[in-house]
């Protein structure tokens, strides 16, 4: 296959002093005074109170340990609450979770449900998980147009991985026609956001072309970094 498997991430986290204001201060009489609530005890209330955004920063919290003792099966509980309740970044953080057997047992199929949730709301990560898993015919039936599918839109939101995956796709002729053009033109901006194996990519299809094919794909690589961007 040739492409990127990056089916591990970690949860992303979220400035929780950011999301949710300023610290409350709540009075404590038998001491006499007011004492803030930590950012732990503020996050406990409200995602004991329902809120899906707390629900995950709590499950990002046991899931690396921050502030808290790390503990999987918590952390699954926290972002399973916060998935059902339509959090794309838990709905990712969950398929994560089955991926790696984290906290649950490991289930192929689960990890898909899950990315898939957190896909079709055009979470970027759970875009490329998805794609990656289309490709393998892991949880899913293997199906490169699929896969295609996945990886472009998470290219077009300037993931460089997902770039990279998408220029294999095109060099290998799966799920697209074959065309190292447009190999070129992924690989070219997938290096240009930092992918070291797309600049040998890149180099490597740069052989296959004539120079009226290199700088149409240049011009198509131009475009869509304009386009897209790219980044890791």
């Amino acid at each position: 296959m040739g492409g990127v498997n990056w089916s591990g991430l970690s949860g992303v986290s979220v400035n929780i002093c950011k999301t949710f204001g300023v610290c409350v201060a709540i009075c404590l009489l038998p001491l006499g005074g007011c004492s803030p609530k930590t950012e732990l005890e503020r996050t406990v209330e409200k995602a004991n109170g329902g809120d899906p955004m707390a629900q995950y920063n709590l499950g990002v919290m046991y899931d690396n340990g921050q502030g808290v003792l790390q503990d999987d099966a918590v952390a699954v509980k926290w972002y399973r609450l916060a998935a059902e309740q339509g959090n794309a970044f838990a709905q990712y953080n969950l398929g994560v979770m089955y991926a790696n057997g984290k906290g649950v047992p490991q289930d192929d199929a689960e990890a898909v449900k899950w990315y898939r949730l957190a896909a079709e709301q055009e979470y970027a990560l759970a875009q490329f998980n998805l794609g990656v898993r289309c490709a393998n015919g892991k949880g899913v039936p293997q199906d490169d147009a699929e896969a295609v599918k996945w990886y472009r839109l998470a290219a077009e939101q300037g993931k460089a991985f997902a770039q990279y995956n998408l220029g294999v796709k095109y060099a290998n002729g799966e799920g697209v026609p074959q065309d190292d053009v447009e190999a070129y033109a992924w690989f070219s901006v997938a290096a240009t956001g930092g992918s070291i194996h797309a600049e040998k990519k890149r180099d490597v299809a740069k052989e296959q072309l004539t120079a009226e094919q290199l700088a149409e794909a240049q011009k198509r690589a131009t475009e869509s970094f304009e386009n897209y961007g790219s980044g890791m």
